[in-house]
This record gives structure tokens, C-alpha cells and sequence, in this order.
């Protein structure tokens, strides 16, 4: 057990009660809400039947992800993204990686000419919403392609693998699996760690806040995240 006292007690290689609820929004052609702890956030799958006019032609599809806070997601009230006429840095940057880990499960050719829309937005922030979106993201997507599938749009889904994310961090000296919000901020180093069903590293995000992170914390961090995501792999199976 961790010498931390952690919320619900759990140990340091410990998920968050994870859920996921397919099919959330009905409207959508793949849906998911996904919680974890204290952080909630919904992910649907919209397929377009074309592709950006830059893939016309190529008879590939494509995939794009879009990342928002709803404004109370926070305590504090967070300020829309049109109200300010933009997208902040951070949330550029989320929506990127979901995107990049997303695609890169995906068969394009297999998927054809149409595009498919990702969006993730977070109804309550405890940490972890990044690596919420990926992996409840997934879980829209392969219901998106299943539907492809059963109205006959595809012979079959153009999913290569699964495709999960998870937290983790160095808090007091002690690595820590899914870091919740107060952990995160007190960390000395925090990391987020993208992995396909495979155990394949898709990306790897590691700030070291105060001092440097050494190879042997590296290695106990990739550890702690591949047995989270082995977790994680269950509830999506579950969940598609």
C-alpha cells in the first residue's frame, strides 16, 4: 500500500473507480461517458462522408478530435473558448494528442473517404481529463465504426487495436498511478502515457516540476502505466 493516504484509500498502482457508459448521447453515431474519480467527460463520434479537400481522391479517410471544458467544470467558472475567440494553448494541445492517438489505431484506407470527429468535452475536472478523453474517445469511436459496419457502409471496422491513456506521477518521492487533481499540483514529476492494446507507446508527455527525472523513476512510471492500461483495456471491452 502507499504510505500516502490516497482518495478512497487506494494503493499507489491503484485506478480511480473508472466507468464507462456507451451509447450516452443517442444522437451521436458513437458515444461514451466516461468518469474517473471526480472527472467526467463525454465523447462522442460523428462520421462525415468526406475528407478534408487536401484528401480528395486518395481514397483514405481521416480522424480529428476536438477538446473543451464546459464552463463550471472546474469550481471555478471557466470562460468559453468562442467567448474568447480562440482556443487557449492547452487545449490546442490536447485535442492534438487526442487526435494523433486516436489515428494511430485507425486503418485509413480501410475507413475510406470519410471523416470522422472525435469530440471530448469535460463536465467535472479532477485531474486526468486528457487521458479520460483518449480512452473514453476510443470507446466512441469503435461504436461509431461498429455502426459503420452494421449499416453496411463497412465491410468491417477499420480498427487496428485498442488505444487507452493514463496519468501517473512522482508525489513525495513515491510514484503514483491516475493522479487526481491535488496530487497533480503537488507533484514533483507528472506524466501521461498513451499505449495501445498491445503495449505499444503511442506518446509519452513527462515534466519533471523540480528536479530531474532519473531512468529508474522512468521505468517505475512505464510500469505503473502499462498495468493502469491493461485496466483501462477491460472496461473499454467491456463498454464496445
Amino acid at each position: 500500500m502507499s504510505a500516502r493516504e490516497r482518495s478512497g484509500g487506494r494503493s499507489a498502482a491503484q485506478l480511480r473507480p473508472t466507468t464507462i457508459e456507451p451509447g450516452f448521447v443517442a444522437t451521436a453515431t458513437g458515444s461514451a461517458l466516461i468518469s474517473c474519480g471526480g472527472t467526467r467527460v463525454i465523447c462522442t463520434a460523428s462520421v462525415q462522408e468526406s475528407v478534408p479537400r487536401w484528401m480528395n481522391g486518395q481514397g483514405r479517410g481521416w480522424l480529428t478530435a476536438e477538446y473543451g471544458m464546459l464552463p463550471a467544470s472546474t469550481g471555478e467558472r471557466k470562460v468559453r473558448d468562442i467567448t474568447k475567440g480562440r482556443a487557449d494553448g492547452r487545449t490546442i494541445e490536447i485535442q492534438r494528442l487526442i487526435g494523433r492517438s486516436l489515428r494511430g489505431v485507425v486503418d485509413f484506407k480501410a475507413l475510406g473517404e470519410r471523416t470522422v470527429y472525435v469530440d471530448c468535452d469535460v463536465l467535472t475536472a479532477d485531474g486526468g481529463t486528457r487521458c479520460a478523453s483518449i480512452t473514453g474517445g476510443y470507446v466512441a469511436l469503435a461504436l461509431a465504426c461498429a455502426r459503420l459496419v452494421e449499416e453496411g457502409k463497412l465491410k468491417a471496422s477499420p480498427l487496428t487495436q485498442s488505444v487507452a491513456a493514463i496519468s501517473c506521477g512522482i508525489v513525495d518521492g513515491e510514484p503514483l498511478l491516475d493522479l487526481d487533481y491535488p496530487e497533480d499540483s503537488g507533484a514533483e514529476v507528472d506524466a501521461n502515457v498513451v499505449m495501445t492494446g498491445d503495449g505499444g507507446l503511442v506518446e509519452v508527455q513527462a515534466t519533471a516540476e523540480r528536479t530531474p527525472l532519473s531512468r529508474a523513476n522512468l521505468d517505475a512510471l512505464l510500469a505503473l502505466a502499462q498495468d493502469g492500461i491493461e485496466d483501462l483495456k477491460a472496461i473499454q471491452a467491456a463498454a464496445v
